[in-house]
């Protein structure tokens, strides 16, 4: 909405000032007081010339200030106060773009993820029915990942995938193993519960078990969700399109032309072909020339791609005109392991034949390398012009000469046009 050509000046400011309440609301929940940082001329700018003075504003009256006697204490470190970084979606158009290789991420790229609910389409398993049968129909199945999810806390944020499925066999025996001995082989689990604790055996088992079927249920829950993905990381090739993306992030030597990628009728859907086009695209330090720009419009053309979006970036980019060079990512070209490590043992309903497992280097992403510089002080042109904002300066005089040397503990990032999972995980992966 905010890049809409069109997008009128009250529109505009509707936008900004739903974005400024809401973050005003978080900061005064936070009991907090942040220092602002913000890149010029962009809709951050706007973000933060607006927040500044509503901050200010509640400030100054001290009687009627949301700000004063019990909530200011309550923020964890209240004599230190945090920065608030805000920067523009501009900054970096590629990585929401990127195919991305961790789990959280992956499922929500690819399945019907919604307030943290996965909706999946249940395949029947390969037994094909006879000949003139009707099809099975597929079961509909949603399941919670939720913060009380162990092994989606553990995992969301790792490359998919990872798993520890190994384990999770010993376990399956290990619940069978405890069944026989209560003598309820067949039955169904509430019969446990009736159970009289005649011997020790008995009574380690009935406290052991219903901790064991909870493992057994998220294990079942993520076997499906892992397998959900899988089917599209095959049907789409999406291992491929994440490991040529990383390549052209990183300005490595790419191994076969895109041309060819895009052509390839078996690799992916056309947006995902777009999506590639267009990191390749925002990537590339020179624009392709007319003649080969035309040449991939065909192709994508021919795949069935809606060329809206080029046009877009393509104006984009000439009304930018990049003042710097493009971001560059770090270098990520990622390694491919063993066939998901081993764990995946033949006898699991795991097989990844055709899907490489990759692993991700560390490397920042230009959020997070924005961050890094504002929170410890550190010269850099990226973000030297960025401006500084204190709310509890009287004087609002702005430079962006910040008057406080010390480093910050706490940070908060907000990304005016929406941040994704990528990038949320690669700050994670930066505080660690």
């Amino acid at each position: 909405a905010i890049n809409r050509p069109d997008i009128m000046d009250t529109e505009m400011e509707t936008i900004m000032d739903t974005i400024v309440d809401s973050l005003f609301c978080f900061f005064v929940t936070l009991g907090a007081i942040p220092i602002i940082r913000c890149s010029r001329g962009t809709a951050a700018e706007m973000v933060a010339v607006k927040l500044d003075k509503k901050l200010r504003e509640n400030l100054r009256d001290a009687r009627n200030s949301l700000f004063t006697g019990d909530t200011l204490g309550a923020g964890q470190f209240s004599f230190q106060r945090p920065l608030l970084v805000l920067v523009d979606r501009n900054i970096d158009l590629a990585t929401p773009l990127h195919h991305t290789w961790t789990y959280q991420a992956l499922v929500h790229d690819v399945l019907d993820f919604h307030l943290n609910r996965v909706n999946l389409e249940e395949s029947t398993g390969m037994e094909s029915s006879p000949a003139g049968a009707r099809p099975k129909k597929k079961n509909k199945k949603s399941y919670d990942l939720t913060a009380s999810d162990k092994f989606w806390q553990k995992h969301k944020g790792s490359p998919f995938p990872e798993q520890e499925l190994e384990s999770y066999r010993a376990q399956e025996d290990e619940v069978k193993r405890l069944k026989s001995i209560m003598g309820i082989e067949g039955e169904d689990e509430g019969a446990i519960s009736m159970l009289s604790d005649n011997t020790a055996k008995l009574t380690s088992a009935v406290s052991s078990l219903p901790e064991l079927l909870e493992k057994k249920r998220l294990i079942d829950l993520h076997t499906n969700v892992a397998t959900a993905v899988l089917e599209h990381i095959k049907s789409r090739k999406l291992d491929v399109y994440f490991e040529y993306e990383e390549k052209i992030m990183s300005k490595s030597t790419l191994d076969k032309s895109l041309l060819d990628m895009i052509s390839d009728p078996d690799a992916g859907t056309p947006e995902d072909k777009m999506r590639l086009f267009l990191i390749y695209y925002i990537s590339s330090a020179q624009a392709p020339s007319e003649i080969d720009l035309e040449q991939y419009k065909k192709a994508l053309m021919d795949a069935g791609c809606n060329l809206a979006p080029l046009s877009y970036i393509k104006q984009w980019k000439a009304f930018t005109k990049m003042a710097s060079a493009p971001t560059s990512y770090g270098n990520t070209t990622p390694k491919p392991l063993g066939l998901f490590s081993r764990v995946m043992n033949t006898g699991s309903q795991f097989v990844m034949e055709g899907v490489k497992n990759l692993v991700l280097k560390q490397q920042n992403l230009p959020v997070t390398r924005i961050l890094d510089n504002l929170m410890e002080m550190k010269s850099n042109p990226e973000t030297d012009d960025y401006r500084y904002f204190d709310p509890k300066m009287l004087r609002g005089s702005d430079s962006s000469v910040p008057r406080n040397k010390n480093p910050f503990q706490e940070a908060i990032v907000f990304v005016v046009g929406g941040g994704n999972y990528i990038e949320y995980q690669n700050l994670i992966d930066y505080i660690k």
